[in-house]
């Protein structure tokens, strides 16, 4: 019998896992290098926190809407060129920036990268779900999502080391040259769509699919989760690096820059989170998962750089396993237009970003590190028996 789509056993399906895996690489160094240059921004450019933050907040939004219009496109025109030129026009506004001088003007190019950024996860997991077999599809989906937080490790530690010892430019100067090499490989290695069908609905029917999702009540409560998780994970590591500036850490910023490899407890999170909801259930892996990461979320108040080490290695873990479930329970949720459910869910993955980047900077300024951690956490916790008590609430109502 013909099997659909590649199979493990042939070359195409890790041109296509290596093609991905790579341009997600890059387009999430991209996107995560600002997070460590916020406090170096404030410094040379004079600027308040809130203001330094904009090349994460508005490179942020850019992305969401980028998710919603180039996922339409796609749909539409086919998934590999859009990938490829996701990867391409990333790279212009980093080569732009290299040769300005003002913060306004960096924030202008963080915006429209944002957009550019969008097509690699707005169309991989779609040419995915198209082209490998199903029965290995699961392994080249983990690989694609454990690259997510490779490369928000790589962007990140560059971006942290070299801007403290030599400049911020020569960081965006090497993640440039990867992205180059990225896209010729991409553009040589990745196969042509042998499976895509373009879709037929119009835009305003994908519209009306969006709405439909926004009044199931279970699905709202996944996609709060999403905010909240991201609200927790990114507001942490964005202001971490002020808190350790000062004592009793006084550590610089190519010191700092290290505790990023803590991401490598994220990149096992996807596919270990995958093997356990097959022995357990989804949503007491999801829970345990969430405990994990607020435990993490506290252990950043010790006053041991060790134990805040330590506290970095399970908030990744913990973040990286409940948002691989989160992203599987909206599969599973939602009846049908799982497309557009799963597009809403990483709309408020990122809405989440943006908050956790720019709008949690007025507790971080009042209440100072304790009283900012403190919130978030008591905030994931009360949500995490929210969605519990909602969810079981939905089996209850389903099972008479």
């Amino acid at each position: 019998m013909e099997t659909k789509g590649y199979h493990i056993n042939e070359i195409g399906y890790w041109r296509v896992v290596a093609s991905l895996g790579l341009a997600s690489t890059f387009i999430f160094a991209t996107f995560y290098a600002f997070q460590p240059l916020i406090p170096v921004f404030e410094k040379e450019f004079a600027i308040s926190v809130t203001y330094s933050s904009l090349t994460m907040s508005l490179a942020t939004l850019s992305l969401i809407l980028g998710l919603i219009v180039l996922g339409f496109l796609s749909d539409r025109n086919g998934r590999v060129l859009f990938i490829k030129l996701s990867i391409l026009l990333s790279i212009i506004p980093f080569l732009v920036m290299l040769f300005v001088e003002k913060y306004w003007v960096i924030s202008i190019l963080r915006l429209i990268q944002g957009f550019t950024l969008a097509g690699v996860p707005a169309a991989s997991l779609a040419y995915i779900g198209e082209e490998m077999d199903s029965k290995v599809r699961n392994l080249a989906t983990s690989i694609y999502i454990s690259t997510n937080a490779l490369g928000g490790m790589i962007g990140r530690f560059l971006a942290g080391y070299l801007s403290e010892n030599y400049s911020w430019q020569l960081a965006i100067t090497i993640i440039t040259i990867f992205g180059i090499g990225v896209f010729l490989f991409v553009l040589i290695a990745l196969p042509s769509s042998k499976h895509f069908i373009p879709s037929s609905v119009s835009f305003w029917e994908d519209i009306r699919g969006f709405g439909f999702h926004l009044k199931n009540p279970n699905l709202l409560v996944l996609f709060g989760l999403g905010i909240v998780l991201q609200i927790t994970f990114t507001g942490t590591w964005t202001y971490l690096p002020f808190q350790l500036a000062e004592p009793p850490f006084s550590m610089s910023l190519d010191s700092i820059s290290f505790l990023y490899f803590a991401y490598a407890f994220g990149i096992l999170g996807a596919p270990i989170a995958s093997w356990l909801s097959n022995k357990f259930t989804l949503d007491k892996v999801r829970t345990v998962a969430i405990c994990l990461l607020s435990f993490g979320v506290l252990c950043t108040l010790h006053s041991s750089l060790f134990i805040v080490l330590l506290g970095l290695c399970v908030i990744c873990f913990g973040f990286f396993t409940a948002h691989s479930l989160t992203a599987a329970s909206v599969g599973k949720t939602a009846t049908h237009l799982k497309g557009s459910a799963s597009s809403l869910y990483l709309v408020s993955y990122y809405i989440g970003v943006a908050s956790g980047s720019t709008l949690v900077a007025p507790i971080y300024n009042n209440l100072g590190w304790k009283g900012f951690i403190l919130i978030t956490v008591t905030t994931t916790i009360s949500y995490l028996i929210f969605l519990n008590f909602s969810l079981k609430r939905f089996q209850q109502k389903h099972s008479v």
